[in-house]
Formats: C-alpha cells, structure tokens, sequence
C-alpha cells in the first residue's frame, strides 16, 4: 500500500510541471493571434492620440458629455483588452521576440493617465463635475476581464 502511494505521488510530482506550463503552440499561429489584438489596440490608441491633440469637445449638455465620456472610458477599457489578450496569446509560444513585441506596446498605458487629465478639465468647460480618476481606474480594471474574453479569439 505504501509502494503504492510513494508511487503516485513521484508520478504526480513529475507531471506536474508539464502540467503547469503554457501550452505551446506553433510561433506563426501565435504571432498572427498577437498581432491581431496589437492591430486593434493601435487603431485604438491612434483615436486616443487624436483625443489628446485636438481641443476639449463641446456637448449641448452635461448628459450629452457624459455619453462621451463613457464612450471613451468604453474605448479604453477595450484598449486595455486587446493589450492583455494579445499578451495571453504571446505565453502561448517561447518566443522571446513574440513576447517582446506583445508586451512593448504596454508602456503605453501610461499615456492614458494624461488622457483623463485632459478629459476631466474639458469635463468642467462642457459644464459638467469633473470625475475621479480613480473610479475610471477601478471600472478599467473591473470590466477589462470580460471585455478580454469577448475579444479572445477562437481557438
């Protein structure tokens, strides 16, 4: 009984990091998957980059930004989606250069920051309170994991 049980356990412990790893799959299959998703975010963030240097919109009424303002926090979030997704495709192959380049375009969340400063001042001239940051943050990060799964590409 005990030869048995020293025996799965030995088993079990050396499956197990075979078990753990990201499965693999080819890098072109990976690449393209990636490259989707980096596709996206880019056309997102070009709309952003947009934002960033045009004036402060002007709406009829503080309900009227409000609509704008969720559409773009609704952009950012699905920004933010497309990055991770493109990042999960990316574990899928031990590439380094694949990894590389799903990971470099990141860094670019850090822009966003100066996007809701921006868009809380033109909150003000549109009439309207401005927002906390921090809020937008947390629903960033709350919806980006369902947003991310409706984006994910079939398998």
């Amino acid at each position: 009984m005990r030869l048995i049980l020293v025996t799965v356990l030995l088993l079990g412990a050396s499956i197990a990091p075979v078990l753990a790893r990201e499965p693999h799959r080819p890098t072109e299959e990976v690449r393209s998957r990636m490259e989707h998703h980096l596709r996206e975010a880019n056309q997102l963030a070009e709309h952003f980059d947009s934002v960033m240097s045009n004036g402060c919109p002007h709406f009829a009424s503080p309900l009227e930004w409000r609509t704008y303002l969720d559409g773009e926090i609704d952009r950012a979030v699905l920004l933010m989606a497309h990055l991770e997704q493109a990042w999960v495709e990316a574990k899928h192959t031990g590439d380094d250069d694949v990894r590389r380049e799903a990971k470099a375009p990141r860094r670019r969340v850090d822009q966003a920051r100066a996007l809701f400063d921006k868009l809380s001042a033109c909150a003000e001239s549109n009439g309207a309170a401005p927002f906390s940051q921090m809020a937008v943050w947390r629903r960033i990060e709350r919806e980006v994991p369902q947003r991310q799964a409706d984006i994910a590409l079939p398998e």
